[in-house]
């Protein structure tokens, strides 16, 4: 978060250990949040101009967020006679541990491709959407090691400074298919 208020450090990532924690972060209003949020702290009232959402729905979505220690209040304001809270994220990353603190199974995060699909069509039909999709035959290892390298890549677009005036959407993974292989030679 570019706008980090004093006495706010911003942990740099952080595990999510509880299934509550991964449960917040499965409904696509919450996730769009927390985008918000990477840019700079920001009230309910903000958060709810910005998508054109009534401050109800999204006070419960950020109520979620901070129970889920995702969010939490980094200032106040005074707003007329109202004290404004304003809300931000407590790490800059959130990965899910594979196994919870108390050794529950963690339940499985959303899919990132179904919503970048979602996202990406208006995108296709302008001309304006960059994509590949590679199949290789390789080793688990290799594509954990891939994984990691993709996984820096996506940190230093997460770095990058929120100052454009449009938004991109940026959508890596790698996962096991069963794509068509040729026989061995003969």
């Amino acid at each position: 978060m570019e706008d980090n208020p004093p006495g706010h450090e911003l942990a740099d990532r952080m595990a999510l250990t509880q299934p509550a924690q991964v449960r917040a972060l499965a409904h696509p209003l919450r996730t769009t949040i927390l985008q918000l949020l990477l840019e700079r702290a920001a009230s309910v009232t903000e958060l709810a101009s910005a998508l054109d959402r009534p401050k109800s729905t999204v006070a419960h979505h950020v109520a979620v967020l901070v129970r889920a220690d995702l969010l939490r209040v980094v200032s106040t304001r005074r707003v007329r006679a109202v004290e404004e809270r304003l809300y931000g994220r407590t790490a800059r990353l959130f990965y899910v541990a594979p196994q919870g603190s108390s050794g529950e199974e963690m339940p499985r995060d959303f899919n990132d491709f179904e919503v970048a699909a979602a996202e990406s069509g208006p995108a296709f039909e302008r001309g304006e959407l960059w994509g590949f999709v590679r199949h290789a035959r390789i080793a688990p290892e290799q594509a954990s090691a891939f994984w990691q390298r993709m996984s820096e890549l996506v940190d230093d677009f997460d770095r990058l400074p929120r100052s454009g005036e449009t938004t991109y959407g940026f959508a890596v993974g790698i996962y096991p298919t069963d794509h068509p292989r040729l026989p061995p030679p003969t």
